[in-house]
């Protein structure tokens, strides 16, 4: 969802920042892009590596959340360019659509109400919903479970390097659309193709 059908990628960077540096640690954008699309342990872990053991993921996620839902508020949510004519053109075509997001299930069906985005999928799945979040496969292997396929019937549309890695240690035919930053050479070893938006997946679907 993040990064892929809403912009909202770019407010968890800006406001994991913010919040770390309310409280004196001094996370940049790298720190923050780090641990996109990553469930909560391994996120904790990768944030104390950087910040040492007594680093407060509790208080600064707590902190995040604030300043973004605020921000949100006031602001509104954006798409990424042709989420939806994508998404009626996958429901069109007959396609089993699920979402596989790290994102809380009320965030994200809010969210995908507020863009009129929800009525497209079959199934949702979110980190809380399996034992281990992404970057490990379980969130795509419950995904294509719930979709009865097997995983390596189902294209992974990812933005980032852990929902690749996700996606790919599931077995899913994985695609790539970058957000943030472009993909290093291991991502792209586990990426079928890196595409520039959702138009050229709908283009590639077709010649699939």
């Amino acid at each position: 969802m993040d990064g892929v059908l809403l912009d909202t990628e770019k407010l968890y960077v800006r406001f994991w920042c913010e919040g770390a540096n309310f409280y004196g640690y001094k996370m940049n954008e790298t720190h923050a892009l780090s641990i996109r699309s990553m469930a909560r342990p391994f996120a904790i872990e990768k944030l104390k590596g950087y910040f040492g053991e007594e680093f407060d993921y509790y208080k600064v996620h707590k902190k995040r959340i604030e300043l973004m839902d605020k921000y949100i508020e006031e602001n509104g949510i954006e798409t990424k360019p042709y989420a939806k004519e994508t998404l009626q053109f996958l429901k069109e075509k007959g396609y089993k659509i699920a979402l596989a997001t790290a994102t809380g299930i009320e965030k994200t069906q809010t969210y995908l109400k507020q863009k009129d985005l929800y009525k497209y999928f079959n199934e949702i799945v979110c980190a809380s919903m399996v034992l281990k979040g992404k970057p490990e496969p379980d969130i795509y292997l419950k995904a294509s479970e719930l979709l009865d396929l097997n995983p390596d019937e189902c294209i992974a549309v990812e933005d980032s390097p852990n929902g690749i890695k996700s996606a790919s240690r599931a077995g899913c035919i994985t695609v790539m659309i970058p957000d943030l930053d472009l993909p290093d050479e291991n991502t792209k070893k586990n990426t079928y193709k890196v595409l520039n938006n959702l138009s050229e997946l709908k283009e590639m679907l077709l010649n699939f």
